[in-house]
C-alpha cells in the first residue's frame, strides 16, 4: 500500500487518464515503445513527469520489455562543445540525432562506456554516470590515480580502465625501446566503488601506448594498437596480458563492434566492405549482401563507426556529402549466419541523422532502457 501511495505522489494526484487508476496507466505506458516517449511527454505536465519517473523504467524492466537506444557524443566544430544526443525515430519513420537538452556539455577528454541503462564517463580524474532513463547526471567516485592514454570497457557490471603509469627507456641488445607500466583499475557499478590498481611492468609497446580501438569478446578486452605489434588482450579472470592473435591483428580494424561474439568493422582502406572476425574460427570474412549499399553510400567516407544494436543487428554511422553539405548518416543492418558459416547483412534503414554541417561524431553507444 505504501508503494502505491508513493507512486501516486511521484506521478500525479489526479488520474493521468480519466477513469483509469494511475497504476494501470503506468502499466500501459510501460508497454509503449521507448521511441514514442518524447512525443508522450508533450501531452501534459503529468505525462512528462511520468516519462521521467524511475518507476516507469523499473516497471519496464519487470515486464522484460527494455529496448536498445543509441546515444552519440557529438563535437561542434564551431564552438568546440561536446554534447550527448539520442537517436530518435520521428513520426515520418526517419531517424534523427536529437540533443538531450537536460544534460550539461560533456568533457573533451571523456571516455564513454554503457552499462545497463547508464553511460559512464571517465575523464582524467573525475567520473560521472548518465542515467539514460531520466536523462540526469550523477557523480561517481574519482579515478584513484591519473592514467594517460586510457581506454574503458565494460565486462559484465564492471568497468575496466586501462592506461599507462609512466614510460621509461630500456636498453637491450645494443638498441633501446620504450617500456610502459600498464595500469588497470576496476569500477564496480553495483557497489559504486573502485578496486585496487594492478600494474603490469615493462610492457614493450614500441613508439607509444596509442590504441586505435578496443572491444570486449568472450569476457576479455582486446586493445588494437596503432602499430600492429602493439596489440594486446587483457583477461580479467587471472588478470593476464597476452599478445593479440596474429590473424585478428592482421587487419587495421577501427570503429568496430561485437555482435554475437563476432567482431565487425567497416573497411575504408579500399573497396567499401563490412569485415567480420570470427574468434572461434580465427578467420576474417566479408559480410555478404551489402556490396551495393556500401559502394554507393560509404565509398568516400574517411571513417565509419559500428555499434552493436540489439540482437543480431548493428548500426553504422558514417559521414557523406548530401546536397553539397557535410552530414552524418546512420544505417541499421541486420546480420544472419547462413548454412556453411557465411555471414549476410541486410540494410533495414539508412537516414541522415545530422545535417548541420558542423557536428563531428566522437562516440556512439547502445543503452538498454
Amino acid at each position: 500500500m505504501s508503494e502505491l501511495m508513493e507512486r501516486f505522489s511521484e506521478l500525479s494526484v489526479s488520474p493521468l487518464i480519466p477513469s483509469l487508476p494511475n497504476d494501470v496507466t503506468l502499466d500501459i505506458v510501460a508497454r509503449v515503445p521507448r521511441s514514442h516517449y518524447p512525443t508522450l511527454s508533450l501531452v501534459s505536465k503529468s505525462f512528462r513527469k511520468l516519462i521521467a519517473s524511475s518507476k516507469l523504467y523499473k516497471r519496464r524492466s519487470q515486464l522484460g520489455i527494455t529496448q536498445n537506444r543509441l546515444f552519440a557524443v557529438l563535437r561542434n566544430s564551431n564552438t568546440g562543445d561536446f554534447s550527448l544526443y539520442i537517436l530518435h525515430r520521428k513520426l515520418n519513420c526517419t531517424n534523427r540525432l536529437v540533443l538531450v537538452q537536460s544534460l550539461p556539455t560533456m568533457s573533451s577528454r571523456g571516455s564513454y562506456v554503457p552499462v545497463g541503462s547508464k553511460v559512464y564517463v571517465f575523464n582524467d580524474i573525475d567520473a560521472l554516470s548518465i542515467d539514460c532513463t531520466s536523462h540526469t547526471v550523477q557523480p561517481i567516485p574519482d579515478i584513484p590515480q591519473r592514467m594517460s592514454f586510457k581506454v574503458v570497457n565494460a565486462v559484465g557490471k564492471k568497468v575496466y580502465v586501462l592506461g599507462d603509469s609512466f614510460c621509461h627507456v630500456i636498453e637491450e641488445g645494443g638498441g633501446w625501446w620504450k617500456g610502459w607500466r600498464k595500469a588497470v583499475t576496476v569500477f564496480d557499478t553495483e557497489t559504486q566503488s573502485w578496486g585496487a590498481k594492478l600494474v603490469k611492468e615493462d610492457m614493450a609497446v614500441g613508439l607509444g601506448p596509442f590504441w586505435s580501438d578496443s572491444v570486449v569478446m568472450d569476457g576479455k578486452v582486446y586493445l588494437k594498437g596503432c602499430i600492429n605489434r602493439n596489440s594486446f588482450v587483457y583477461g580479467p579472470v587471472g588478470k593476464k596480458w597476452e599478445v593479440m592473435d596474429e590473424t585478428m591483428n592482421s587487419e587495421d580494424w577501427e570503429g568496430a563492434c561485437v555482435v554475437d561474439d563476432v567482431l565487425y568493422y567497416h573497411d575504408c582502406s579500399g573497396k567499401a566492405v563490412l569485415r567480420a572476425f570470427d574468434r572461434k574460427q580465427r578467420c576474417w570474412s566479408v559480410v555478404n549482401g551489402l556490396e551495393e549499399f556500401l559502394g554507393a553510400e560509404t565509398a568516400q567516407s574517411k571513417w565509419c563507426d559500428a555499434v552493436s544494436y540489439g540482437e543480431k543487428k548493428l548500426a553504422l554511422f558514417f559521414p557523406k556529402k548530401h546536397d553539397g553539405s557535410k552530414v552524418i548518416c546512420c544505417a541499421e543492418i541486420a546480420l544472419e549466419r547462413r548454412q556453411g558459416g557465411e555471414i549476410w547483412g541486410q540494410m533495414e534503414s539508412c537516414d541522415v541523422v545530422v545535417d548541420d554541417g558542423v557536428s563531428e561524431l566522437v562516440k556512439c553507444v547502445a543503452v538498454s532502457v
